[in-house]
């Protein structure tokens, strides 16, 4: 049973609505609103008391993209976690491929590098008590529909991993709706890499799939964020079929942390060259999910460019 939980990048989008479909559920006891501006936080948190009836929500300020401030969340962090929803990401701000002080672009710092922390630290502290669900996405694994190419990594070590997480990969051809894929990729492998070693959590990865209203769009720069989040999502996409509301996207990240069907270690998304309906496991879709050299590679990568 799941009482206290953790969202990232809860002060809007699908995280928002994520808190909003938990408090309804009577066993869930606190809510940990986990954003980086606490304005912002505490706009979302009057709102969700106010649309629940609930006073459950607590504010942890945290960006992910910078692990000082994870670790700092996690010290400061009353009580513990029973599900983690790792929620926040984007596609890395105005300039994605910029290195941050960690060595990793802001693409890959937002999406993983500070998830890959908060976990590491709230195991650590034994702060993590049931579940942890990572944000993926059908890009992990490739939408030819969509033009979304399947992660490539020629032989998938260590060294390529690193390289994709610092840009170096790229060079000055740096797609950050591609590159945006392979870090979910990455990230759902590192995730596979912890239900192998952590077997008293479960660990899964769960798709919200093609979902209108959410903020993941708007560091896209000016003329494809119109495309993409005025047009595209919400015009084009569900004339396609490829398309979800807010609160159907979020309930596929509700059920993952509580659907005893969901297996630790496993990514689940939409059905091939789909962007909504039933949950499958992608494992079965993209066999390259499974391999085990492949996970540890990755969470061997990320933490590359994790200090002390």
């Amino acid at each position: 049973m799941n009482k206290t939980i953790m969202i990232t990048g809860a002060n809007a989008g699908i995280g928002k609505e994520t808190a909003r479909q938990l408090a309804l559920k009577k066993t869930t006891e606190k809510i940990y609103l986990a954003c980086r501006n606490e304005g912002k936080a505490e706009i979302a948190k009057k709102d969700l008391e106010e649309k629940t009836g609930r006073s459950i929500f607590e504010i942890v300020i945290i960006d992910v993209s910078k692990p000082e401030s994870v670790k700092n969340a996690v010290r400061n962090l009353n009580d513990p976690v029973d599900a983690l929803i790792m929620n926040a990401g984007g596609m890395g701000g105005k300039n994605p491929e910029k290195l941050t002080p960690d060595g990793v672009t802001a693409l890959t710092a937002t999406n993983l590098l500070g998830h890959v922390v908060l976990v590491d630290e709230l195991i650590m502290a034994d702060k993590l008590k049931n579940v942890a669900l990572f944000a993926s996405s059908e890009a992990a694994r490739g939408v030819k529909k969509m033009g979304m190419k399947q992660p490539d990594f020629g032989t998938s070590s260590t060294d390529e991993f690193a390289r994709v997480f610092d840009g170096s990969a790229f060079g000055k051809d740096f797609d950050a709706m591609q590159v945006y894929g392979m870090i979910k990729y990455g990230g759902t492998l590192w995730m596979s890499h912890m239900a192998r070693t952590n077997s008293a959590i479960k660990f899964i990865s769960v798709s919200p799939g093609g979902t209108r209203g959410t903020e993941v769009m708007n560091d896209l720069p000016f003329f494809k964020r119109i495309m993409f989040k005025y047009i595209g999502m919400p015009i084009l996409m569900p004339l396609m079929g490829m398309s979800h509301k807010l609160s159907t996207g979020a309930k596929r990240f509700v059920d993952g942390i509580s659907n005893e069907k969901f297996i630790s270690g496993k990514f689940y998304a939409s059905k091939t060259n789909k962007l909504t309906g039933a949950l499958v496991d992608q494992n079965e879709i993209f066999s390259n999910l499974s391999n085990e050299n492949y996970q540890d590679n990755a969470s061997d990568a990320i933490h590359r460019f994790i200090r002390g």
